[in-house]
């Protein structure tokens, strides 16, 4: 047989999937694996069905459907004052995976540099291996998970092609603040990089906290792609409907290379969303009180056992520090939680570059049912 291709070598299973599959293997509560483990909401679900049932069936534009892309730039209009034209700045991408990837590949050559903020979502990566970049990571630090001004800065020269920000932040839960992002949007125009903004959980944002497009920061929309996800806003993360929203030259080279990956979405599914996005306004606030709630009952469960530390201001994971609990470090107390207490987590000493903090954590998804969780403290309790 004859080799395969070197940019193959490296690569292993995700940590995602790995430890999904130990929690099937010991009949796991699954807190690892970032989806929810109840359905999304009846009526996006009905509106995709009717579409199935009219016919539109076939593949949709490429770019996606015209009544999505208008609906994605009618929102962010109105949510965020960010205008967006709907036939050159949006794109509808396989879920916000692809958008990362499709991204990463139109604008990074082999050697550029790309600043990722640690804990980086592996996705992150991959694609920017897969480009030929070379990823260069600032630690978020502390209980607060902040970043180091001057480390911050020392990430950046000029081979900086691109920096990715993610708020609010998976795994952390932490939500960047303004004051936080401004010196990334300054350095960005001092090396005149491109900016992506995951911003998949925007719409989970607790307490008095609160989410900031890259965007619309002064000076910052020409140079960001904003990438989101129907999929985590509506908890259907199994259809796979996603968006790129930026300036028409970026969005081209965006869309030549999403054509050559998925060419096109589910042409039901986008229609579904786009009714879903026109009449989310009540949905969405609903939305978030169930995940804050779910956060509070985890945190309060957790609680009454002795372990406390600070809530996470966003999406619907916790990084439970190890301190205090456990001499183990993360991927060995993840295997004890899996074995002898029949939970799931993941070892977020994964999603680190540079930093060794990640040994001293656990990331736990909370997007599961109030019956799930209760389970999941009820086989903790001893800890």
């Amino acid at each position: 047989m004859r080799s395969f291709a070197n940019r193959t070598e490296g690569f292993e299973d995700s940590i995602f999937a790995v430890m999904s599959q130990k929690a099937a293997k010991h009949n796991a509560i699954n807190l690892s694996q970032g989806f929810p483990d109840f359905d999304g909401p009846e009526f996006i679900k009905k509106s995709a069905s009717d579409y199935i049932s009219k016919g539109f069936n076939q593949y949709a534009p490429f770019a996606g459907v015209p009544k999505l892309r208008a609906e994605i730039s009618n929102v962010y209009s109105k949510w965020y004052d960010l205008s967006y034209n709907k036939d050159s700045e949006v794109t509808v991408v396989n879920g916000a995976t692809e958008g990362i990837f499709a991204t990463i590949q139109s604008l990074i050559n082999p050697g550029d540099e790309v600043v990722v903020f640690e804990p980086v979502y592996d996705s992150y990566l991959s694609s920017i291996k897969l480009a030929g970049g070379i990823p260069v990571a600032v630690t978020l630090e502390g209980e607060n998970f902040s970043y180091n001004q001057q480390k911050l800065e020392e990430a950046f020269s000029h081979q900086t092609k691109l920096v990715i920000i993610n708020s609010p932040h998976n795994p952390t839960g932490k939500v960047f603040t303004e004051s936080e992002l401004k010196p990334i949007a300054s350095l960005a125009t001092k090396f005149d990089c491109f900016v992506l903004s995951d911003e998949v959980y925007e719409h989970l944002v607790y307490d008095d906290n609160k989410h900031i497009p890259f965007a619309c920061l002064d000076g910052m929309k020409e140079r960001t792609i904003t990438i989101s996800s129907a999929g985590k806003t509506f908890g259907l993360t199994g259809w796979k409907v996603g968006w790129c929203c930026a300036n028409p030259e970026i969005t081209d080279r965006i869309r030549k290379i999403h054509q050559y990956i998925t060419f096109s979405i589910a042409t039901p599914l986008q229609l579904a969303v786009a009714e879903a996005l026109r009449e989310s306004k009540d949905y969405l606030q609903g939305f978030k009180e169930t995940y804050q709630k779910k956060r509070d009952l985890f945190m309060n469960g957790l609680s009454k056992m002795g372990i406390n530390f600070n809530a996470p201001q966003g999406t619907y994971f916790i990084m439970l520090p190890l301190k205090g609990i456990t001499k183990l470090n993360d991927v060995e107390f993840c295997e004890k939680l899996i074995v002898e207490h029949k939970v799931a987590t993941i070892p977020p000493s994964a999603f680190y570059l540079n930093s060794e903090e990640g040994n001293h954590y656990l990331r736990i998804c909370y997007a599961k049912s109030d019956d799930t969780l209760n389970k999941a403290l009820e086989n903790l309790q001893g800890l």
